[in-house]
């Protein structure tokens, strides 16, 4: 796994110099970046690509019995009983009139721990977070650029599958393999289709998938994810495409480490930051790649509503699909 409390030879703001930026684009109080091209109209534009009325949920599980994905580091989730039948049996039960018995829970766990958003706040460089805010809003707790302003507007729009794993004729994604856009466009056009401008881009690796059906061990040995990789080409597809959203099966929506520079995440600052792109991470996609690729249908209408956690720097979410 790479180390990531170690700089980069070339610091990412280096590399990302002549990179285009959205901060002003929508003003100077902005939160929720490229999710400003998602209008009504784009609502509707997603939901026109509604055939069959089929749904899907793209939630991984949260408290697997075999564990959940996360990033290298983070604790898995404890989930607790706070009330249960075993407690009444104990004569410890809370008593109410009518005789009235129940169970209560509660999940501590880090908000990044399923699949869900992040804040365009998450993750910055030279000390500022999207839309030029400071770095310093993040302490204690995010007062700018965190997940509650995505929350709050929520993501409504025309969603499309690109099937890289089966595009390349593998179930998954080999560690550290890389796809760019062009890679992109041709799966696209494999499947007999087109990504267009303002499409919520959904790209599947077969890699959370694989966390269910691999050794832990194995999963996370020299942890390196499948992805997209960097280049300022990239940068400039996403940024005349308007690309709303990335939403990806894999824990951090890039290759980790960029196969050129060494750096860590560079699309995170390059495409999140810069740009404003909200990143969806540790989505589900195999059973609706399953189903598009049974019916030929790529596209449909793609929600989402993180919670809606104040300050919070990414929420849990489930987002729906309706084909």
């Amino acid at each position: 796994m790479p180390d990531t409390n170690l700089r980069a030879e070339i610091p990412a703001s280096e590399l990302l110099k002549n990179d285009p930026k959205n901060w002003g684009r929508w003003g100077a109080d902005d939160e929720v970046g490229s999710l400003n091209f998602l209008t009504p109209a784009e609502a509707l534009r997603g939901a026109a690509a509604i055939k069959s009325g089929k749904t899907f949920t793209l939630q991984v599980a949260m408290g697997h019995p075999g564990g959940d994905p996360l990033w290298p580091g983070r604790a898995q989730p404890v989930h607790v009983n706070v009330m249960d039948k075993g407690h009444y049996m104990c004569g410890k039960g809370v008593n109410m009139v009518g005789h009235a018995e129940y169970a209560d829970d509660m999940l501590i766990m880090y908000l990044q721990g399923s699949t869900q958003y992040d804040a365009l706040g998450h993750v910055w460089c030279d000390d500022q977070l999207y839309n030029g805010y400071d770095a310093r809003t993040t302490a204690g707790k995010m007062t700018k650029a965190s997940v509650y302003p995505i929350a709050q507007k929520g993501i409504v729009g025309r969603g499309i599958l690109i099937d890289m794993a089966r595009h390349r004729n593998k179930a998954v994604l080999d560690k550290a393999e890389t796809f760019n856009h062009e890679d992109l466009m041709a799966a696209a056009a494999a499947q007999g289709t087109r990504i267009e401008k303002h499409d919520i881009l959904l790209i599947r690796t077969g890699w959370i998938g694989s966390f269910y059906t691999t050794d832990r061990a194995e999963f996370y040995k020299n942890f390196c994810e499948p992805g997209l990789t960097y280049s300022p080409e990239l940068v400039k597809w996403f940024h005349e495409m308007e690309i709303p959203n990335l939403v990806t099966d894999t824990i951090a929506n890039e290759v980790t480490a960029d196969p050129v520079s060494g750096v860590v995440l560079p699309l995170h600052n390059a495409l999140m930051r810069n740009l404003g792109v909200t990143f969806t991470e540790i989505a589900a996609l195999d059973a609706l790649a399953e189903d598009c690729a049974a019916d030929g249908q790529w596209t449909f209408l793609y929600t989402a509503a993180p919670l809606k956690v104040m300050g919070g720097t990414g929420a849990p979410v489930n987002p729906v699909v309706v084909k």
